[in-house]
């Protein structure tokens, strides 16, 4: 067997990890990694014909290629390595998790930490029990900051993340009505996401929370070691939001006074700017480049976006949904945008036994906004749509189909839903 000191000597000369073989790097690592419906070891030959310098499996392959390094479990050593390559690199790493925000958050924080430090952070939503130990991996002598974005679905996953990762710093963006079924509730959302303060207040090491939040307090108890900010000018860092904008503007009072005007939408993502003030502050990130940094920011991933043409404004929210970013979502454009408006939102996912009321609760305040158009997409929101006199579909493509058709000249659409959903589609209806 292959222990995990021997695969690191091997790592630092061939530092490419490859879990795919469709998207491999000629010299790389390939971890044959399995799936409900793959087994990686199926294809390490083919890597290490295709250029992979070596393949580690957990079967045994009728073959003496000694590029074959035969482990007991190959997602637990990828793991492995990628714990004792974090603690050999020694550089400060910052965990974040939370209900919503966890993505956006990330890229201000990294945006700004950026402007004085050579920041790793994790890309795109490699959040997971896979993404994570890859973002560590891919931390190179070069980086001297990295900040790692944790998903999680249920109990005990951000435990299992945290002790991979081994935070220095850790925040939890808030606690939201996301992943229900997995988690069991809300209290088990809570419980859940808490696991990451545990992590951080067993090691004494520092937490960034958001002060305003009863759950958050909650979850940090006692534990006298962190940074805070929120609306309160007692806080490490305070601010608020600017109303009547679009887009979102930050006066931020403490510890200085500066106005930010960002290019996100929503107060919602009030909290998020805040954090990433905080983080700055705290690391020693000048004033006017955290304010640079944040002005400078523009959401490319479909997270909070706003995208105008000729005739319209498109408010893209669409990579993911639960009741809780529904809510602000829907208050930020009832509040924040005029003109004809369509709404067209796509189901949410992983909400067990409380799918069917919290469904027909954003039905609810969808009739509060009052739109010209409702689109409503997945069967979650069927019984919603007739109460609402909606246009239903069961799919994205078709309600793209019908908007491409029913298109009035000059509007303004919110567009969310689910990653299941596909809601982007709509995007093809719109010129």
């Amino acid at each position: 067997m292959t222990t995990t000191a021997q695969l690191y000597t091997i790592f630092l000369n061939h530092p490419h990890i490859i879990t795919d073989t469709r998207k491999l790097v000629k010299g790389g690592i390939f971890f044959a990694l399995k799936g409900g419906n793959f087994n990686g070891n199926q294809f390490a030959i083919q890597a290490l014909n295709e250029g992979a310098a070596y393949a580690v499996i957990d079967e045994d392959i009728q073959s003496k290629d000694e590029r074959l390094l035969l482990v007991d479990d190959v997602l637990k050593a990828l793991q492995d390595l990628a714990t004792y390559h974090r603690t050999k690199t020694k550089i400060p790493v910052l965990a974040i998790t939370g209900s919503n925000g966890k993505t956006t958050t990330k890229e201000l924080i990294a945006a700004v930490l950026s402007k004085k430090y050579n920041v790793n952070y994790t890309q795109g939503n490699l959040n997971n029990h896979i993404g994570v130990p890859l973002t560590l991996l891919s931390i190179t002598n070069e980086n001297d900051f990295a900040v790692v974005e944790m998903g999680a679905n249920h109990q005990k996953e951000i435990e299992l993340l945290a002790s991979i990762a081994q935070p220095d710093f850790g925040l939890i963006t808030n606690i939201g009505k996301a992943h229900l079924e997995g988690f069991g509730g809300i209290e088990g959302v809570k419980k859940g996401k808490g696991e990451l303060y545990q992590n951080i207040k067993a090691n004494q090491k520092l937490i960034f929370v958001q002060k305003n939040s009863e759950a958050l307090c909650d979850l940090i108890g006692d534990y006298n070691h962190f940074v805070s900010y929120g609306n309160n000018n007692e806080f490490n860092v305070c601010g608020h939001a600017i109303t009547g904008n679009e887009f979102l503007k930050v006066a931020i009072e403490n510890p200085f006074d500066i106005t930010i005007q960002t290019n996100l939408t929503g107060n919602y993502n009030l909290d998020n700017v805040l954090v990433a003030v905080a983080v700055g502050n705290h690391f020693g990130v000048k004033e006017s480049d955290i304010k640079d940094a944040i002005e400078n920011y523009q959401p490319s991933n479909q997270r909070s976006q706003i995208i105008r043409k000729e005739n319209s404004t498109i408010v893209l929210d669409a990579y993911n949904a639960n009741p809780s970013s529904m809510q602000v979502a829907l208050d930020n454009f009832s509040k924040s945008f005029e003109g004809y408006k369509i709404i067209a939102l796509g189901e949410m996912l992983e909400l067990g036994i409380e799918s069917e009321s919290e469904h027909q609760r954003i039905g609810n305040l969808i009739q509060e906004v009052n739109p010209q158009t409702i689109i409503l997409v997945g069967k979650n929101f069927k019984s919603v749509a007739a109460t609402l006199n909606a246009n239903f579909f069961e799919t994205s493509d078709e309600a793209m189909r019908w908007l491409k058709d029913n298109l009035p000249t000059k509007f303004t659409i919110l567009i969310k839903g689910s990653r299941g959903s596909k809601m982007e589609k709509l995007l093809e209806a719109i010129n």
